[in-house]
């Protein structure tokens, strides 16, 4: 995966278009991240179809490398609130371990992304993340 590809993923990501983000994952992905489990389509589209019903988030890149095995990327995920996310719905939904976020609400933070490649598709994704 070069700069340009990334930069393609990261545009359908932030266009919402699940099935071309997928379209860069492996037959077989491994995503684990905050306590959820990604392993197929349907799994990241309803993760994401869910989430991006409460917020507007986007990935803005700011640092990419990339060998046949890893792409790196720095960047600032900024997610806005859409409509009021709170600490029960996240639990209730699996997702316990992130923040609860009123509607108009922007947290930005600083994100640290490993994207592990097999045959120049994501095999897997390891991230790290920094208030900003």
């Amino acid at each position: 995966m070069n700069r340009e590809q990334y930069e393609d993923y990261a545009r359908k990501f932030n266009a919402r278009d699940y099935d071309g983000v997928f379209d860069f994952y492996d037959e077989n992905p491994e995503l684990s991240f905050f306590g959820i489990e990604i392993r197929t389509r349907k799994e990241l589209t309803d993760f994401y179809s869910f989430l991006h019903t409460y917020v507007k988030e986007t990935i803005r890149i700011e640092k990419f490398a990339s060998s046949d095995e890893l792409a790196a990327v720095e960047g600032i995920i900024r997610v806005e609130g859409i409509k009021d996310l709170d600490a029960a719905t996240l639990e209730a939904n699996g997702m316990g371990a992130f923040f609860p976020i009123r509607k108009g609400e922007v947290q930005e933070m600083r994100q640290y992304i490993h994207y592990h490649l097999h045959n120049g598709k994501i095999k897997s994704v390891g991230c790290a993340i920094v208030p900003s």
